[in-house]
């Protein structure tokens, strides 16, 4: 464990900055390898996560998985956080106010990890980091601002409603994992969107 972000984790466990800290059972702080290449970042916990502390084990979690594994990629491999590191009571959508106050623990992760892609899964997120709606007409594409690359693509929870979505993660998943080989390997790639000036 790195121990920078071994203080973040128990920064997010004490975090008491936002209402969201009197509803939940336990913070869920990031989670993974600290090497990886990739940092995959969702919406916020859900009641599996807020019951264990953990991103991502619950069904969402087990599509994600899913969707690795295809692309020959264990969990242990990348590191998994999310916008917000409390549940919002009934699942709803985090507030902007408790994205805002929650903003930092993912940029510092972000500045330990230092990945290659910063895979960007569903809505909330995308408009958290990106200012960006409508996941679904951008999903696939290599985005990069301020010399940080990005990667879209749907939430894994969309999978559990929309089975057909499953195939589209997959996809975009592999996909992901061809940008980042290509990356290791310097070769160039071709960004769909850029917002740097």
């Amino acid at each position: 464990m790195n121990q920078k972000l071994e203080i973040i984790k128990q920064n997010v466990i004490k975090c008491t900055k936002c209402n969201l800290s009197k509803t939940r059972t336990n913070s869920v702080p990031g989670k993974g390898n600290f090497h990886s290449n990739v940092i995959f970042v969702g919406e916020a916990p859900g009641k599996n996560e807020d019951k264990n502390g953990e991103p991502f084990i619950g069904i969402a979690g087990k599509k994600l998985s899913i969707a690795l594994e295809e692309a020959g990629i264990s969990r242990e491999e990348v590191y998994i956080t999310n916008i917000v590191k409390c549940r919002p009571p009934k699942n709803r959508v985090p507030t902007t106010i408790e994205r805002e106050t929650c903003k930092d623990y993912l940029k510092q992760e972000i500045a330990i990890i230092k990945p290659k892609i910063i895979c960007i899964l569903g809505n909330t997120a995308f408009n958290s980091i990106l200012g960006g709606s409508e996941i679904t007409k951008f999903r696939g594409k290599l985005v990069r601002k301020e010399e940080q690359l990005y990667f879209l693509t749907i939430h894994p929870a969309a999978t559990i409603y929309n089975q057909e979505l499953i195939t589209v993660l997959k996809k975009d998943i592999v996909k992901l994992f061809n940008l980042i080989t290509e990356l290791k390997n310097n070769k160039k790639v071709k960004i769909d969107i850029d917002y740097t000036p």
